[in-house]
């Protein structure tokens, strides 16, 4: 069986929203191949904080494929083989995602997470994440570069089945008490208009007002009002500037999807935090966070 490291960077807070996967083979028990790729997302929009992490920007990948195009010469060692990402549940989730998003099936997928794996191996009151699992074992790499990353993940699995004399990742598995986790394969998972909050996400939060409505300050100073209307697939955010006249999803939606209350006039940024926690809920009914 293909035994594969992977890890993806996002630009920005949404599960489907790879903009770098890197990807690390290994066999006889070293890492035999390398690949790394940048990514362009769905949408154009970086968050500065996760520039801040792995340094990506829009104009990187403006010209690069998009999540379909880089995944699928992979995919066939992804489903077949066993996957491992440090951190699995992230990584696994933004494969899943990503592949919704382009409208593909989702496939079976067996994967193991390295933390897991490091916190029975080499636990330390540190704790594991990547940087500091590999800091220990000496494992020289780049951080938040997804290859790199995709690179580390793979050595500390090697690591962990020398110090345990095991002779593969499934032998590692098996002696240490940490189950492969499986996922079933599927029919593409639901799609819903960016912004979209589906009722089962409106139904954890009972106190939020019926509509939330926001003032937001235009590029030339003009004021333009957005609104949580009721749609068919779910309430959904709508502005009255041109942009929204015309049912596109503007800066003025985006910024307060993100939680940005730069342009905010109106007196009510406790709404703006409120709506990001109900998109925050919508990703995880979805699966994507």
């Amino acid at each position: 069986m293909t035994v594969l490291a992977l890890d993806f960077e996002t630009a920005n807070e949404r599960r489907d929203s790879a903009c770098a996967v890197g990807l690390a083979w290994i066999a006889d028990g070293r890492i035999v191949r390398r690949e790394s790729h940048l990514i362009r997302p769905p949408e154009m929009r970086f968050s500065p904080g996760n520039i801040r992490v792995h340094g990506i920007l829009p104009a990187n990948v403006a010209d690069q494929p998009d999540f379909a195009g880089v995944m699928a010469p992979y995919l066939g060692d992804l489903t077949c083989g066993l996957i491992l990402a440090h951190n699995a549940s992230f990584d696994i989730g933004v494969l899943r995602a990503g592949l919704a998003r382009a409208g593909l099936p989702v496939p079976a997928l067996s994967y193991l997470c390295t933390v897991q794996i490091a916190r029975r191996v080499f636990p330390a009151p540190e704790g594991c994440g990547l940087g500091k699992v590999a800091r220990r074992l000496g494992i020289r790499f780049e951080h938040h570069d997804a290859g790199e990353d995709a690179y580390a993940c793979a050595a500390i699995a090697l690591a962990a089945m020398r110090q345990t004399e095991t002779p593969d990742v499934h032998g590692l598995a098996s002696a240490i008490g940490v189950p492969v986790t499986r996922v079933a394969s599927g029919p593409p998972l639901p799609r819903r208009a960016p912004g979209a909050i589906s009722n089962r996400a409106m139904a954890a939060f009972p106190a939020a007002p019926s509509a939330l409505s926001f003032a937001m300050r235009g590029s030339t100073g003009n004021r333009y009002d957005v609104v949580l209307e009721e749609r068919a697939g779910g309430p959904q955010l709508r502005c009255t500037c041109t942009a929204g006249r015309y049912g596109m999803r503007c800066r003025h939606v985006k910024a307060l999807e993100v939680g940005d209350i730069t342009d905010l006039l109106s007196d009510n940024a406790g709404d703006v935090e409120l709506l990001a926690r109900m998109l925050g809920a919508q990703a995880r009914v979805l699966g994507i966070a």
